[in-house]
């Protein structure tokens, strides 16, 4: 089970003309027995007051879930806690859990959101479900052994209403959700791909005037993959050889930031760094070349792009997501590497001062290097990444 990783990723479009999205994910990856949790909470209504409910909701069911309390306990929480509404006579959340165990068992709980797609192998998977009556809500449960390479793609209702009274008379329905991405499905895609895909699919049916709220959140179960980042010398010129050794001797892939440690990098391997000038982004410079290293780029303007991409590709919002997937550009390469392929990552960075930042006409500072490094680790995290990091 230790190879395998739980990669989720997740994007909301707010109702049209509302700022806060009235559905709310919360993911609990870092229990000590190993677990995973995942819930979807669609609050009532949409803006503030849908807001709070939904976050509520995640936070209490997320938090007991993950603390392994049944689920009779965490929906009569969520019943004592959020009262029905007086008008509708309907619950002020409704929910979607999914709770991977450390020996791989995922319990699928859905309350009243629709129900979440399962593709194996690229397919739709019927999933065997159990009705319960809890505390007066209708909840569904199932539970089975994952396998590698299956996704769950969970949503709020937003999904399946998309397009009504607009592209669609009746919206975009369930098995015609299940059609699309089934269609749309390439091995290897990311969990956020997935969740993007789908989202923006709403967002044209809906004609870029979402009636709803509308989430949809991905988990993908995928092979750990390790890459291994460097950026700056060491400190002692002497301990060169002893970081390049222990950089070169771990699992994975290898990027290398910096003109410097390029060098150092080079002159380990016995080879040369291959430089060119093809600026395909005019405000990231160009990428290098070393023979036994997957990607070389230039040090701290890359990577100040790199965290502002990280910045986006961490958040709930689709903006600005797909800006950079497929771009050649040094930055867009080690966004690639480290947010699509990686699951750890671990950062060799070297505190020594690099002369050329030395310059008084030079804005570039060594500890805006660390501040860089820092953010990144942080939206590394966040995305759920198992994070190292290494100062030399």
């Amino acid at each position: 089970m230790d190879r395998l990783f739980m990669e989720n990723g997740f994007i909301s479009l707010n109702k049209y003309g509302e700022e806060l999205c009235g559905d709310r994910v919360m993911v609990k990856s870092q229990n000590p027995e190993g677990s995973f949790t995942m819930v979807l909470a669609d609050g009532l209504g949409s803006g503030v007051k849908a807001n709070i409910l939904s976050t509520l909701t995640a936070q209490i069911v997320s938090t007991m879930i993950d603390s392994n309390m049944s689920i009779e306990e965490c929906v009569t929480t969520i019943a004592q806690t959020l009262p029905v509404c007086s008008v509708r006579q309907v619950a002020y959340a409704t929910f979607t859990i999914l709770h991977v165990t450390a020996d791989g068992v995922i319990s699928l709980i859905q309350y009243d959101n629709p129900d979440v797609i399962m593709l194996r192998g690229g397919k739709n998977y019927e999933y065997a479900r159990t009705e319960k009556v809890i505390a007066g809500k209708k909840i569904y449960e199932s539970q089975f052994q994952i396998q590698l390479g299956d996704i769950f793609i969970a949503m709020s209702d937003g999904v399946i209403h998309a397009g009504v009274g607009q592209s669609l008379n009746f919206g975009w329905e369930r098995p015609n959700v299940v059609e699309y991405a089934e269609s749309k499905y390439r091995e290897g895609m990311s969990a956020k791909a997935i969740a993007s895909m789908i989202s923006d699919a709403c967002k044209d049916l809906y004609m870029d005037h979402p009636g709803d709220d509308t989430t949809v959140a991905v988990l993908r179960i995928r092979e750990r993959q390790t890459v291994n980042l460097m950026i700056g010398p060491p400190v002692n010129k002497e301990d060169d050889e002893r970081i390049m050794k222990q950089f070169f001797s771990l699992p994975g892939k290898t990027i290398v930031c910096g003109g410097t440690t390029s060098s150092i990098v080079a002159r380990y391997l016995g080879t040369k760094v291959e430089t060119r000038l093809d600026y395909l982004d005019p405000h990231i410079p160009p990428i290098g070349y070393i023979k036994g290293v997957d990607l070389c780029t230039e040090g701290v303007l890359t990577m100040g792009r790199v965290v502002e991409i990280a910045k986006e590709y961490s958040s709930a919002s689709e903006e600005g997501y797909t800006e950079w997937v497929g771009k050649k550009d040094g930055a867009s390469m080690i966004a690639q590497l480290l947010f699509e392929d990686a699951t750890d990552v671990n950062l060799f960075v070297g505190r020594a001062m690099n002369p050329a930042h030395q310059n008084p006409e030079m804005s570039i500072d060594f500890s805006i290097k660390l501040r860089l490094i820092e953010d990144l680790a942080q939206y590394l995290e966040k995305m759920g990444k198992r994070v190292k990091t290494n100062f030399y």
